[in-house]
């Protein structure tokens, strides 16, 4: 059952509802534990508080429990509220919010902001990372970055490489999508992307790069031909992609390519819940609740 209310709420409610540290608490606490406490050090059913420090105990095992440990915020000492706050401002406008965004609005420095995105995309990454597409799946891919005078141009690029696949539904509208930066776009690399991110079976149409024939031969029904800029093949897909760099460009300016498969991630995990937009905050609370701690610093 959801902890929120179901018709949408305003930024007054949602400023009512999370303005104490407390209330924050309490949510995350019920996130974590919807059919009740179960300690995960015993198993034990029964707790109690620590009030002065914010932390609940097992009365089993006497372990001390945080409301976020385990979870993408564990270790943090920013508070929950300001937590929160990053959430539904990150959420809020499909756009997404910058580091810079968040600075201002919250009043944080730039290195807070940057960390609180940061996580925010480690948990969309790691909800999407538990899916794969099916069906009818389009696949391509792209490049992203500035070109560089006399470098090469197409798959001999410097810039970053990114297979992009999106599955449609029978009418052909757009369903889901999956993107993946790329070593090289060599036959072996485009089968382990196909692999990790669509299931078996899947009916694949791209064009007749030969790297695609070979990496999508064994496991999936591959139907290529010769791509025509002004034809309607893989026209959902590339309209994808335009849409993706137009929100790279829009809302980073950029993006830095030792973090760039976080921000394809990003873009995924908006758009793949694009008829759910009202609900955007609850469902990255929810990723972020259930993504297991990690280690993330300023990088």
């Amino acid at each position: 059952m959801s902890v929120f209310p179901k018709a949408k709420f305003s930024i007054v409610d949602f400023s009512t509802r999370y303005s104490s540290e407390e209330s924050c608490r309490e949510l995350f606490f019920r996130l974590r534990f919807p059919h009740g406490f179960v300690c995960p050090h015993c198993g034990g059913t029964q707790l109690g508080m620590v009030r002065t420090r914010g932390l609940y105990r097992c009365k089993s095992c006497r372990k001390q429990i945080s409301a976020t440990s385990g979870t993408v915020f564990h270790g943090t000492h920013i508070k929950l509220n300001l937590w929160l706050w990053a959430m539904y401002l990150f959420t809020v406008d499909k756009r997404g919010c910058s580091a810079v965004q968040l600075m201002t609005k919250l009043r944080v420095t730039y290195k807070t902001a940057w960390y609180i995105l940061h996580r925010l995309r480690i948990a969309m990454s790691h909800r999407e990372s538990r899916y794969l597409l099916d069906g009818f799946v389009e696949l391509d891919d792209t490049y992203l970055g500035t070109a560089t005078h006399g470098k090469k141009r197409g798959r001999g690029t410097e810039k970053a490489k990114i297979m992009v696949a999106v599955s449609k539904s029978a009418e052909g509208y757009p369903r889901y999508a999956k993107m993946a930066v790329m070593p090289n776009l060599k036959s072996i690399t485009v089968g382990k992307f196909a692999r990790r991110s669509i299931a078996e079976g899947t009916h694949i149409s791209s064009d007749n790069a030969k790297s695609y024939k070979k990496g999508l031969a064994e496991k999936y029904f591959h139907h290529f031909k010769t791509f025509d800029p002004a034809g309607t093949e893989l026209v959902t897909l590339h309209t994808f992609i335009s849409n993706f760099k137009a929100f790279i460009i829009g809302t980073y300016h950029g993006a830095e390519r030792v973090h760039l498969q976080l921000y394809l991630d990003e873009f995924c995990f908006r758009f793949n819940r694009r008829m759910y937009r009202e609900s955007m905050f609850e469902r990255l609370l929810n990723a972020a609740v259930f993504c297991p701690a990690v280690k993330c610093g300023w990088w």
